[in-house]
């Protein structure tokens, strides 16, 4: 969960309020806490009225609990059964408290889920008693023939807790598809796509529940229709994020999704956020970290007209963000088949990119430049593609790349920066076929030996010694031989 990645003070102070109702709970022995009907509990964080906030604390409070779950295990195998003790009652607690501030915000649970609540209410009483008896004796034998007992009881808890977690995610994922399903309100529809975007965040997991349970068609069908325009753009975020699992690609190729991303970008009347959406749409579709692209055959039906939309998007884009989509769709499509390079020069895409890298308010992070010069490499390999790219001045550009650096110390910027570098080395050492490309580079080879100090900080001589056939095999899925 995306949870965890946040600052510890943060994540501190967000949990202060439910662990204070843990440990409320804990001093009244897990007895509920009265009020009158028209009141609010002020410890049930309740009060928020949108289904995404009750989604995302009940998201909160399952992590709180699997975290304490896994806490538990690792005093268990320290033999702290004081602290084994302690953590089972937070968790018997915080399991109360998951139920009942679900139950604050659903109106309806099935007998399934019942069934389940009851199931880890009874296993989280069983757990604390029976770590309560371990508390009681001193004897080790007997402690250790307890011990896996007590182990054997905390995966029975952790399975009852997955699965109940399981099915109320399923059941809330079902509530806001039939919300977009029965409603023809904007304002519900939208409120619904914006609870589902919020549950493909959480993760891969959450990605697979809402695909399998008819999210992407149901995505699709509001793509379809003209009176939902304006969530176009949000919509096709959202099917973004959920098209990372192989479940959600099976559902998009089978309601026509490609065919519905070609009708959308090619269609003038739509918006640029609209088109940058669905150039995010088929970034990740044709991601070449995916390995279950293979059955997207209605691609390859459907290209020509998506690369020139693409292609159109970039030269017309107003901001980086919408370039960066466009150029990251075609970067991954250049991988995806290699008819898409062709395409490209028919469309005199070079000359449109390496303008697009003259403007610094277009191309204005590595992130983008890393896209054309994958693009560029990519391309490299057709002779008339090296031809296009020598006229266009494109060395110079590359030359330029080969010293990339990053503009603050973020760990994803200077990977970023340092691809950036790796393949324009590698489009340099493609280009070489052509005389003056190679004397350039020679060139810049005898500088880094002469004056070696004076290039070290932008890294040049990992770049331009023999190491090079190292970045060229990272970067490339084609083998080839410089010799």
């Amino acid at each position: 969960m995306h949870l965890i990645q946040v600052d510890s003070v943060q994540r501190w102070m967000e949990d202060l309020k439910l662990m204070t109702d843990c440990e409320c709970m804990c001093i009244l022995q897990s007895k509920p806490i009265s009020v009158e009907k028209e009141e609010q509990n002020e410890l049930i964080l309740s009060s928020q009225s949108s289904t995404c906030d009750h989604l995302q604390l009940l998201l909160k409070r399952a992590w709180i609990i699997s975290t304490e779950l896994s806490r538990i295990a690792q005093k268990l195998e320290k033999n702290r059964w004081q602290r084994v003790h302690s953590v089972t009652v937070r968790v018997n607690c915080h399991v109360h408290s998951m139920i009942n501030e679900y139950h604050t915000f659903t109106r309806s649970s099935s007998q399934e889920m019942h069934q389940l609540e009851k199931l880890l209410i009874d296993k989280c009483s069983e757990f604390t008693a029976f770590t309560e008896r371990c508390l009681q004796t001193e004897d080790e034998e007997i402690l250790k023939s307890m011990k896996s007992c007590v182990n054997e009881t905390l995966t029975t808890v952790a399975q009852h807790f997955g699965h109940l977690i399981e099915l109320v995610l399923t059941q809330e994922t079902q509530t806001l598809l039939r919300q977009m399903e029965l409603s023809g309100s904007v304002f519900i529809t939208e409120s619904a796509i914006r609870g589902l975007f919020s549950l493909a965040q959480e993760g891969a997991h959450l990605c697979r529940i809402i695909a399998q349970e008819g999210g992407v068609v149901a995505l699709f069908k509001i793509c379809r229709q003209d009176c939902f325009r304006c969530l176009y753009p949000q919509t096709l975020r959202t099917l973004a994020s959920i098209c990372c699992v192989e479940e959600g690609m099976h559902q998009l190729e089978k309601v026509d999704g490609i065919l519905c991303l070609a009708d959308i970008l090619t269609d003038t009347s739509h918006s640029e956020a609209t088109h940058a959406e669905a150039a995010a749409v088929i970034a990740q579709i044709t991601s070449p970290h995916l390995t279950f692209t293979q059955h997207l055959s209605s691609f390859l039906e459907n290209m020509e007209e998506i690369v020139t939309a693409l292609v159109k998007l970039c030269q017309e884009a107003s901001s980086g963000e919408v370039f960066l989509l466009a150029s990251a769709a075609l970067a991954n499509i250049t991988f995806f088949d290699t008819m898409a390079c062709e395409i490209l020069l028919q469309l005199n895409a070079m000359k449109i990119l390496l303008a697009a890298c003259s403007d610094k308010h277009i191309v204005d992070t590595p992130y983008s430049r890393d896209q054309v010069v994958t693009i560029l490499a990519n391309m490299s390999v057709l002779d008339q593609c090296a031809s296009e790219i020598i006229q266009g001045n494109g060395v110079q550009l590359l030359m330029e790349m080969l010293s990339e650096k990053p503009s603050s110390g973020s760990a994803a910027e200077v990977a970023a920066c340092e691809r950036v570098q790796q393949k324009s080395a590698v489009t340099l050492a493609r280009l070489s076929r052509a005389p003056e490309v190679a004397e350039a580079a020679a060139a810049l080879r005898r500088l880094a030996v002469m004056n070696p100090d004076g290039l070290e900080d932008s890294d040049f001589q990992q770049l331009v010694k023999p190491r090079l056939v190292d970045s060229f095999l990272l970067c490339t899925n084609m083998e080839e031989s410089f010799v």
